[in-house]
């Protein structure tokens, strides 16, 4: 299998709009700086996008040399800081409770007042990495064509960001990627080895830019039901990093699966 990359997805706060980018460095626990950070409600449970939608509107960019954060809002206002580590914190991540400390500076109160309620944001054990599967899952990857495919069935065009995948890839079928699953990629200067498939749920009916509910994407995935994957509804595929590397827009992927 051959294929080329054609977009590259990462956002520093999870749960926030996943940002194109040119070059992404793969390490151990998946893409350098991606997801580091998360968002929290008064009850220390992790929030996200089927909690509040509108977080999607909200752009977040991360300077790793200074570790300043900046959130932009809809309206234009922002924030930035250095991120500084406060006191550490309980939180629930989906069902797991890795080591968290929340994050000192202007960001919580932000939150709190764009949202209409209580939020603080934190950091998670960056051993551990930010994606919902953790390292074993550091990596996601989808094909174009799998994308034009969708489109086809809404009949419109269909941003691959509202999937919030780390690479988006040419040169493949339609669902191609699946053979990926139980094999090894190599991405740029990176190997993956891919251990599943990416089910679907209610986010990605949400507009990347937005959050407003804009696509039945569930509806339109329907075909993929008893496909033989390793989740329902599968779009898309994930793996963990074998071998850190840097991968940059153009280049290759390639595999034996």
């Amino acid at each position: 299998m051959k294929g080329r990359i054609t977009a590259i997805g990462t956002t520093p706060v999870k749960g926030l709009r996943l940002q194109r980018r040119t070059e992404v460095m793969l390490t151990e626990t998946g893409a350098a700086d991606d997801r580091r950070f998360f968002v929290i409600d008064g009850r220390n449970r992790m929030v996200n996008n089927k909690r509040i939608a509108s977080l999607l509107a909200v752009v977040a960019d991360y300077d790793p040399r200074d570790t300043r954060l900046t959130l932009t809002f809809p309206d234009g206002t922002s924030v930035a800081a250095e991120t500084r580590d406060g006191e550490p914190v309980e939180a629930t991540f989906f069902s797991l409770s890795p080591a968290t400390v929340l994050v000192e500076g202007p960001f919580s109160e932000a939150l709190s007042d764009y949202a209409g309620e209580s939020l603080r944001l934190a950091r998670i054990d960056p051993r551990r990495g930010g994606v919902d599967r953790g390292p074993a899952a550091g990596v996601s990857l989808i094909s174009q064509a799998s994308v034009h495919r969708l489109a086809g069935l809404a009949g419109q065009p269909v941003d691959s960001r509202r999937f919030r995948m780390t690479f988006e890839v040419s040169g493949l079928e339609p669902h191609q990627e699946d053979a990926l699953v139980g094999s090894e990629a190599r991405i740029g200067e990176a190997l993956v080895a891919f251990g599943g498939n990416v089910g679907r749920c209610l986010v990605t009916g949400l507009s990347p830019e937005t959050g407003t509910a804009d696509l039945p994407t569930l509806d339109l995935l329907d075909y993929r039901t008893g496909v033989g994957t390793t989740e329902p509804l599968p779009f898309g595929v994930y793996g963990r990093v074998l071998e850190p590397g840097m991968v940059r827009l153009g280049d290759a992927l390639t595999s034996d699966g």
